[in-house]
């Protein structure tokens, strides 16, 4: 009981330091798309730490851990990309220090297939 309840501890502990970073790289990003991804893959391997934890913790709650982690798992990428995609889309703009934008090159080469 007693090391079960202390590596629970230790691996929910390891999740809230994960989402304090994650918040962290969120104020020292430079632009929107820096911070996103800080966000996202931060607050992600956080959030699933937090949860795996508590499933140590509390036996009978880990299946129900483990259906939040799995949703987890799947909308938090897929939330990021959408809102990333829809800030390119709408011209917010990169940062100073970013030295290539795919994004952007493959929509070049998409208009200009469409032209010839």
């Amino acid at each position: 009981m007693e090391i079960r309840m202390l590596i629970g501890s230790i691996v929910t502990l390891i999740g809230a330091i994960f989402i304090f970073l994650g918040a962290l790289g969120i104020v020292r990003m430079p632009d929107l798309y820096n911070r996103l991804q800080t966000g996202t893959k931060a607050s992600t391997l956080g959030t699933i730490l937090s949860i795996a934890g508590i499933g140590i913790i509390n036996p009978e709650w880990a299946g129900k851990a483990f259906i939040i982690i799995s949703f987890v798992m799947m909308t938090n990428p897929v939330s990021s990309h959408t809102l990333a995609r829809g800030a390119h889309h709408i011209g917010i703009p990169l940062s100073d220090k970013t030295v290539i934008d795919k994004l952007q090159e493959a929509e070049t080469e998409e208009n200009k297939e469409d032209q010839i």
